[in-house]
This record gives structure tokens, C-alpha cells and sequence, in this order.
């Protein structure tokens, strides 16, 4: 028998889609080419960090607060510590990209924030060693999410509300036919009435006859061990992002186990190929991670204690896609990418669900459709 929906991939959006997909009482089935969690693409990870008063937009203000309530639903649902509030500092120049986009969408939005002078913020905070010049947008909101639990949770639910996990299994095409899709993969054929495509990097080898302007890049992340640990306790001190002359870096509080995560958004600019790229962290990523810190958090820059690198699945404005695909109404298309998605995983399950089984949404995603390349 056919299924309602085929969700391929299973990262934080496909497994997010899973689980609402399921809940609404679907018949659907989640292909993953790994494992869920798998070190691969771009949901793996300890941590996440979660923000409402988006630099990037603020249209992405409204989705990212339904996805707060959303991931305390998980919470509940999955009886795990998921969302951590600890405040966010977001600094750098008044006029820069981070501040200045940040105050627009708090203000536009109605946000609770403060913004401090470079002196108070040091008071406040001694770890930090900015310029004169530079001031810190503090949101109270903001903090940061476990990652890996995160997702294992949106797959454990989906299953118990009766969807199907097809791990180790992967996707070689996906066929239009008629009014629904035929799925083949390295195991057989599955049949759906409609199909998900939340592949992260490998989003274009999957499309039929159609190619999105996506571009993959490489992205190191380091923990590491602070000078003086007691300075970054999450109690005392804010997930925080900076903006500086080398770009935006960004970091959490310190964890017990696992040290204190930094990391330089948009670390890599060239692209990659997914099924080929080096994985392993380099001197030269970790040094261009920490060159920002020793300048303006000298206290963090510490003992390396463990190195990653994940993907980043580009568009060329930074927005998400989110959309039909052209000329297939059958096939819903979802890179909620270019660095910055995983906070509203939820949300966009939500989303997903909506348009797979309802054929549209209550949530504002126009920003988000294909139309906007041409």
C-alpha cells in the first residue's frame, strides 16, 4: 500500500517532518541514507545555538518564537532537558550586519533586549575584551538546544506515533508519477502520495530535472577547555555571537562534559563535495577560529578538548527554501539552510506537515519560495 508521505532524509527537518507528519495520524516513512544523528551533514553536534531577534530577517521572528513553543512541547513529550535559556549577547559595531539587523528585528518585533556600551558589557561580563566602540544587543531569550538529543527525540515519538525509520537506505531517485511519487532506493521501490526532500547536501542529486542554487561548504566547530572556567559558567555567562574585522564568530556557555564550543560562522566559503571532503579539523581552522577569541575573549582561548566539522548547505540570499517543486505539486522541497536552521526544526515539521497534508500553511514561508531565483 502506498504511503501518505515519503520523507527523505533525516536530519533535525526531516526528523521534525517525521514526527508532526505522524502525530496528525499519517501513513509515513522516513529514508535516511545514514543513520539518524549521523556525522555527515549538518545536524550533528552537541549543541545549537537558539535566537529570537534575527539579524537575518525579521520575518524569521515569528516562526523562530512558534518554535520555542514547540520545542517545549518536545520536551514534555520526550521528558528531556532540550532548550537552555541563558541570555544572548550579540556584539560588534553599531552600524555591522549582527547589530544592526538584530535591533531591527527586535524592535519590529516588540523583543524584550538592552543594548550596552562596550564598558558595561565588560562589567557585566569581564570574560570580554572588546573595542570602545562596539556595543552588545542582550536578549534574554536566547540559549542554546542539545542537538543530537534533540533530533533522536523528533525520531523515538514518530515511530511511537506509528511512522516507519528506513536507516542505512539510500535514495537514488525520486520518480513523479501520475498524482504521486515512486521512491527508488538501494533496497527497492517505495510509493507515496507525496514526498518530503530534506536531504541537506545532497538536496540536487535527488531533484528530477531541476537544479536549486545551493552551494555546500565546509564548517569546523572546536571545545575547548577555558583559562579560567569559572568566567563562562552558564549561569555567569550568555551564549554570545561577535562581529569583528574577521567576520562573525560565535560560542556557549561552558558544559561540564564537553567544554566551552566556538566556532566562526560561515567558516569555509568554497565549495564542497559532500561525499568527499576533509573532514578532520586543521591547525589552520582552529587557528582561524581562535584568532578572534584570544582578541576578544582571551580567557576562552584555552586547551583544545575536541574538534568537528559539519556542512552548510548555502543559498546564495541565506534564506531557507521551502516550497513545491515546479511543475511537481507532489514533491515538497526543505533546505532550511546557510547556517542557521536547526533552531527552527519544529516549526518547519510543522510546516511541512501543513503543505503535505493540507496543501498549505497558516505560517508566512513567501520568503522562502523558489520563485525569488527566477
Amino acid at each position: 500500500m502506498a504511503l501518505d508521505v515519503v520523507v527523505i532524509g533525516q536530519g533535525a527537518t526531516g526528523s521534525a517532518a517525521l514526527y508532526h507528519l505522524a502525530r496528525r495520524g499519517a501513513h509515513v516513512a522516513g529514508i535516511e541514507r545514514f543513520a539518524p544523528g549521523h556525522d555527515r551533514g549538518s545536524s550533528h553536534g552537541r549543541t545549537r545555538i537558539i535566537r529570537v531577534g534575527y539579524f537575518e530577517h525579521p520575518s524569521y521572528v515569528p516562526l523562530v518564537r512558534r518554535a520555542y513553543g514547540l520545542w517545549r512541547d518536545l520536551e514534555d513529550a520526550s521528558g528531556q532537558s532540550l532548550l537552555h535559556v541563558t541570555g544572548i549577547a550579540e556584539i560588534g559595531p553599531p552600524g555591522g550586519i549582527l547589530v544592526e539587523g538584530t535591533l531591527a528585528s527586535s524592535r519590529l518585533n516588540d523583543l524584550p533586549h538592552q543594548v550596552l556600551e562596550a564598558r558595561e558589557l565588560m562589567r557585566r561580563y569581564p570574560a570580554f575584551h572588546v573595542p570602545d566602540d562596539f556595543v552588545a544587543v542582550m536578549q534574554p531569550e536566547g540559549g542554546y538546544l542539545e542537538a543530537e538529543p534533540a533530533l533522536r527525540a523528533h525520531v523515538a515519538l514518530a515511530i511511537s506515533a506509528g511512522a516507519e525509520l528506513r536507516a542505512h537506505e539510500r535514495v537514488l531517485a525520486v520518480e513523479p508519477r501520475g498524482g504521486g511519487v515512486r521512491v527508488r532506493t538501494d533496497r527497492g521501490l517505495v510509493e507515496a502520495a507525496i514526498a518530503v526532500i530534506a536531504a541537506g547536501p545532497w538536496m540536487n542529486e535527488l531533484l528530477p530535472d531541476f537544479t536549486l542554487p545551493l552551494r555546500v561548504t565546509r564548517q569546523a566547530v572546536i571545545w575547548v577547555e577555558p583559562r579560567t572556567p569559572a568566567l563562562f559558567a552558564p549561569e555567569r555567562f550568555p551564549v554570545f555571537m561577535l562581529e569583528g574585522s574577521q567576520g562573525i564568530h560565535d560560542g556557549l556557555p561552558r558544559h561540564a562534559k564537553d567544554g566551552m564550543k566556538l566556532a566562526k560562522h560561515h567558516h569555509g566559503n568554497e565549495p564542497v563535495d559532500p561525499e568527499n571532503f576533509q573532514r578532520e579539523v586543521s591547525p589552520a581552522d582552529e587557528a582561524m577560529i581562535r584568532s578572534a577569541i584570544a582578541a576578544h575573549i582571551p580567557a576562552a582561548d584555552g586547551k583544545l578538548l575536541s574538534a568537528q566539522t559539519c556542512l552548510y548547505t548555502n543559498t546564495p540570499d541565506g534564506d531557507f527554501v521551502i516550497d513545491r517543486l515546479p511543475g511537481y505539486p507532489q514533491i515538497i522541497i526543505a533546505s532550511p539552510c546557510s547556517g542557521h536552521g536547526f533552531k527552527f526544526a519544529p516549526v518547519l515539521g510543522e510546516i511541512l506537515a501543513d503543505l503535505a497534508l493540507k496543501g498549505a500553511t497558516d505560517h508566512d514561508i513567501s520568503r522562502f519560495r523558489l520563485a525569488r531565483f527566477g
